[in-house]
């Protein structure tokens, strides 16, 4: 019995793969032992047989799961490692950011500190200029025994001013009873 002349079919190409198998394997006599099986479907259907190309092995479950588990951790780690990056991105503007004010800080205090050294050099040179209380000390005593010689020269002055003034109203009056003819 041939394959054409059993199902109707007029062209070997017409029929694909999956109809073929199942029209094999239901086409079969049903045998008990592992040789008659392989007997009567080697007999039966030898030509039809060497035309068919042989079937695909599907995946396995455990080849499945295999590969789902290591591209859903491949997929895992480059969603981690993109948020990582992000994260590390952040992280170091906010670090750069923080660096650029710090930077500023430190120019600011740097120069104030420059300020008060200034004012620190003029000060000194104005502490070293400026008396001290002994020098001013110094020149009270020193202005007080010129005031008190003034003091007593003003005196002197006066008490022989004032001599000179008895002096002359003693000679005008002398003079102005005296008559002369």
């Amino acid at each position: 019995m041939s394959f054409t002349h059993t199902f109707g079919v007029s062209s070997r190409k017409a029929i694909s793969h999956s109809t073929a198998c199942r029209l094999i394997y239901s086409t079969r006599k049903f045998s008990g032992s592992v040789a008659l099986r392989s007997d009567a479907v080697t007999n039966a259907n030898a030509s039809e047989l060497s035309t068919i190309p042989p079937q695909k092995r599907p995946i396995g479950g455990f080849r499945g799961g295999l590969f789902g588990f290591l591209l859903g951790f491949s997929v895992a780690s480059a969603y981690a490692s993109y948020h990582l990056l992000d994260e590390y991105k952040l992280a170091s503007n906010t670090l750069q950011a923080s660096v650029e004010e710090l930077q500023l800080s430190t120019q600011k205090v740097s120069a104030h500190i420059r300020r008060i050294e200034a004012v620190e050099k003029e000060l000194k040179a104005l502490t070293e200029s400026a008396a001290g209380k002994e020098d001013v000390n110094r020149v009270r005593a020193e202005m007080k025994k010129l005031y008190d010689g003034l003091h007593v020269e003003f005196l002197d002055l006066r008490s022989h001013v004032w001599g000179i003034q008895q002096d002359l109203h003693s000679i005008s009056k002398k003079e102005s009873t005296s008559i002369r003819v």
